[in-house]
C-alpha cells in the first residue's frame, strides 16, 4: 500500500512538470528549468531594445540662404561645413545679389537673405539683422596695370566718365573700361554710398555691368585697360586682379579691421523675425569661432 502511494506521487509530480515546467522538487531539476527562465528575459530584453531603437525619429530640416555674391562663398562654405557634421540638414544657397535676397526673404521665398548693405528703411519692418564679417569694397585693375593707387576723388571720376585715360592718373595712354555691378547689387550700393554720392556724381552710362562680384573679377582681369570694384575676398584669391591703394591705403584685412582702409562695410545675413530652427542653428555658426574662421580662410575679416 505504501508503494503504490509512492508511485502515485510520483505521476503526480511528472504531470505537474510537463503541464507548467516551473516546478521543481530537487537541485537537479531547478538548475534544467532555471536556463529556460532566463533565455525568456533575454529575448523579452532584446526585444524592448529593438523596439525601441526603430521608433528614433531623425528630424530632416532644410532652409534656403539667397542673395550677396560677395557674402556667397561664406555661405557656402559654412553650409558645406554644416552639413558634414548634420547630415540630417540640407541648406540651399544661390547668389543673385543683396536687393534680391532682401525681397525674397520679405517675401518669405528664402529664410536666410545675404546681404553686402545695409537696409534701407523702406525694407526694415519686421527684418532682423546679423552682421557677420566685415568687408573692403576694393578697386582693381590688371596686374600689368602701372598706377598702383587712387584717391576717392579720382575714383569717383573715373566711374563718372570724366576721367577716361589711364595716363590722366600717371598710368599708360590707354582708354578706361569701367566695369560695375547691377542696381540690384549690395556692392552697388556701398560703392555708391562711398565714393560716388559723397562727391555728387553719376555713373557713367559707358560703364559695363557685371552681375556678380566673381564676374567682374574674371572681365577685369582679362582686360588691361579694365577697372572695377569687389569684395575683398574675391581679390586675396585671385591672381590675376591688383588691388589699388585708396587715398594711400593698401586694401588688406589688417587695414580693414583697424579701419584705416577707407573703403570697408559690415557683410549681413537677414531673417524675417529672430530665426528659429535650422536657420537659428546655422546663423549661430557662422558666428561661431569655427563659423569665422571660414571668414578668414575665404580672405573677409572676422568680426573683432
Amino acid at each position: 500500500m505504501k508503494t503504490i502511494t509512492t508511485a502515485a506521487l510520483v505521476l503526480v509530480v511528472v504531470a505537474i512538470v510537463a503541464i507548467g515546467g516551473i516546478v521543481a522538487l530537487s537541485p537537479g531539476t531547478q538548475a534544467t528549468t532555471q536556463p529556460s527562465t532566463t533565455t525568456k528575459t533575454t529575448t523579452r530584453t532584446t526585444t524592448q531594445t529593438a523596439t525601441q531603437t526603430t521608433t528614433t525619429t531623425v528630424v530632416q530640416r532644410s532652409i534656403r540662404v539667397k542673395g550677396s555674391t560677395t557674402v556667397l562663398p561664406i555661405a557656402q562654405a559654412a553650409a558645406e561645413a554644416w552639413m558634414n557634421a548634420n547630415p540630417a540638414d540640407s541648406i540651399f544657397v544661390e547668389g543673385g545679389g543683396s536687393s534680391v535676397g532682401i525681397t525674397a526673404v520679405i517675401e518669405g521665398t528664402t529664410d536666410i537673405a545675404n546681404s553686402s548693405r545695409a537696409l534701407k528703411d523702406s525694407e526694415k519692418e519686421g527684418l532682423v539683422v546679423h552682421s557677420i564679417a566685415l568687408d573692403a569694397v576694393c578697386i582693381v585693375v590688371h596686374p600689368t596695370n602701372s598706377v598702383n593707387g587712387l584717391t576717392i576723388e579720382q575714383i569717383s571720376q573715373i566711374f563718372a566718365g570724366e576721367i577716361t585715360n589711364w595716363s590722366q592718373v600717371g598710368g599708360p595712354n590707354l582708354q578706361i573700361v569701367p566695369y560695375v555691378r547691377e542696381s540690384t547689387s549690395g556692392t552697388f550700393e556701398t560703392f555708391e554710398t562711398l565714393v560716388m554720392k559723397p562727391k555728387g556724381k553719376e555713373p557713367t552710362l559707358e560703364a559695363i555691368a557685371k552681375s556678380s562680384n566673381g564676374e567682374v573679377a574674371q572681365a577685369v582681369s582679362d582686360n588691361p585697360n579694365g577697372i572695377g570694384y569687389v569684395g575683398i575676398g574675391y581679390l586675396l584669391n585671385s591672381t590675376g586682379l591688383k588691388g589699388l591703394e585708396v587715398n594711400g591705403v593698401d586694401p588688406t584685412v589688417q587695414n580693414v579691421q583697424n579701419g584705416s582702409f577707407p573703403l570697408w562695410r559690415y557683410l549681413y545675413m537677414i531673417t524675417k523675425g529672430q530665426p528659429q530652427g535650422l536657420a537659428e542653428d546655422f546663423i549661430d555658426f557662422v558666428l561661431s569661432p569655427a563659423g569665422q574662421e571660414i571668414v578668414n580662410e575665404h580672405g573677409f575679416v572676422a568680426l573683432p
